[in-house]
């Protein structure tokens, strides 16, 4: 085995790390940065824009079928070469996007950009993971969740002014330098881990959990959707709730699973997969809801609308230094009971908010929820690796990430429900001439689903995951 770079800077993060991080940013923002490009994509192409929809939708639903196995490939033939290939891959994918010349050939690109970026972060975060001492996980962590709460928040608004300024190709060509930058660190600085044991490749598994991905997936894109296909989804949620449970049975079954679920033993990973994956997507929520509530509801431009969002992106990234201490002064079940409450108070008061409320009050609304999304996000990510033995660690991070790449669409389900319900509550209660109030009502819906997420942290001891927080029971 190679021994990478793992010089820890001053900071206590390890150059692969930060390249990680980097290159789950990139992965992170080219799936929400077309949002606001696909009408001039449409035109390139002759077409609608929501038939581009579908170049989003092959995205997610590849992620969602390749996630499973990436574990079972990084363990077979090395984490530093199949982050490096992932790389290649989602860099020159993002090459022909910004080539393609018909939306057939669009949706092909992303789905090739999709087989990178699944290997991509469970790979990335496993390198990480089993490389990084207990003492500095907190931090390694924080590290790598910035990418995700910061990208859907500076997507749309990027996404607008390359295609404002330039063409929209050039969301997909300025990958291509960074790409490659990533690929040279990556040979240079991942570290070579692998399982020595070499276990066969679970192909039932990786059927069943194909099947329930991609109809769960699709499921919860269709409720979201803005046509009522209740049949489709019906039949879509019972076959993927079939093939889950079939999955789960084989798993605790079959010599060579391509998930083991011992994992779930560990009290603290259980709590984070559960009520965890709750506050994940009722996170995720929030970047759809926001700029449909500006825009929509009061009738902002998108352009103020942006401006007012990334309100949300500074106060997660000024809270990031403070996390670390957080948890060791408070210790993970305080922290996250006490941060989980400020968060869901945080998402209730986006309900408050009116077209005639000051702009510093709405700065401040959005500022302090981005500090409290963050210390949770980082918090949740953190326990659920705090106590699991390094052999069971790559099992984990496939469970994690799986279950991560599901919370993620069902996030923009439940915000379409959401806006849905505060549609007919608005009815029966005649406040329809309110604005914005089924967006209003929405932020409710998903921060009573946040509370209910919050309820599995009460399981939690004050020890837990004191091997990381260092906060002695007392």
């Amino acid at each position: 085995m190679s021994e990478p770079l793992q010089a820890q800077n001053g900071r206590g993060l390890s150059p692969a790390a930060l390249l990680v991080a980097g290159a789950f940013f990139m992965e992170f923002l080219d799936g929400t940065v077309i949002a606001t490009a696909l009408p001039d994509m449409a035109k390139s192409f002759g077409v609608d824009a929501v038939d581009l929809n579908i170049g989003i939708s092959a995205y997610l639903i590849t992620l969602a079928v390749l996630i499973p196995a990436s574990g079972w490939i990084a363990d077979r033939f090395g984490a530093r070469k199949i982050f490096t290939l992932a790389l290649a891959i989602f860099t020159l994918a993002s090459v022909f996007c910004g080539l393609a010349t018909t939306v057939d050939s669009f949706v092909a690109m992303r789905i090739l950009q999709g087989m990178g970026g699944a290997l991509m972060v469970p790979v990335g975060r496993l390198a990480v993971l089993r490389t990084t001492p207990k003492h500095l996980l907190i931090t390694a962590i924080a590290t790598l969740t910035w990418p995700a709460l910061i990208a859907p928040i500076i997507g749309p608004p990027l996404g607008g002014f390359i295609t404002s300024v330039a063409d929209w190709r050039w969301i997909f060509f300025i990958n291509v330098p960074l790409g490659i930058i990533a690929i040279l660190l990556s040979l240079r600085i991942i570290p070579d881990i692998r399982d020595d044991e070499r276990r066969p490749f679970d192909l039932p598994g990786f059927l069943a959990t194909s099947v329930a991905m991609v109809s769960l997936v699709c499921a919860m894109e269709a409720l979201g959707g803005q046509t009522q296909q209740n049949g489709l989804v019906l039949t879509l949620f019972i076959l993927g709730g079939l093939a889950f449970y079939y999955s789960l049975y084989h798993f605790r079954r079959a010599k060579w699973p391509m998930i083991r679920l011992d994992a779930l033993k560990v009290p603290t990973f259980r709590v984070t997969m559960y009520g965890g994956s709750l506050f994940r997507a009722s996170i995720s929520a929030v970047p759809f809801l926001l700029p449909l509530l500006f825009q929509v509801g009061f009738g902002m431009d998108p352009f103020h609308s942006g401006l007012l969002v990334l309100a949300v992106f500074v106060g997660n990234l000024t809270i990031k230094p403070a996390t670390t201490p957080l948890i060791r002064w408070l210790g993970f079940r305080r922290l996250l009971l006490i941060n989980g409450a400020l968060n869901v108070l945080a998402l209730t008061a986006c309900a408050f908010l009116t077209p005639q409320t000051p702009i510093w009050a709405i700065l401040l609304v959005l500022y302090l929820g981005g500090v409290f999304r963050s210390i949770q996000f980082t918090g949740v990510s953190t326990l659920a690796f705090a106590d699991v033995p390094g052999p069971q660690m790559s099992y984990a991070n496939t469970l994690f990430s799986t279950a991560s790449q599901l919370a993620i669409g069902l996030g923009i389900t439940l915000g379409a429900i959401g806006i849905r319900l505060g549609e007919k509550v608005s009815e029966v209660l005649a406040l329809g001439t309110m604005p914005g109030i089924s967006f209003r009502l929405a932020f409710v819906f998903i921060a009573i689903i946040c509370l209910i997420g919050m309820i599995d942290t009460l399981r939690l001891t004050k020890d837990a995951g004191v091997s990381v927080s260092k906060k002695v029971k007392a």
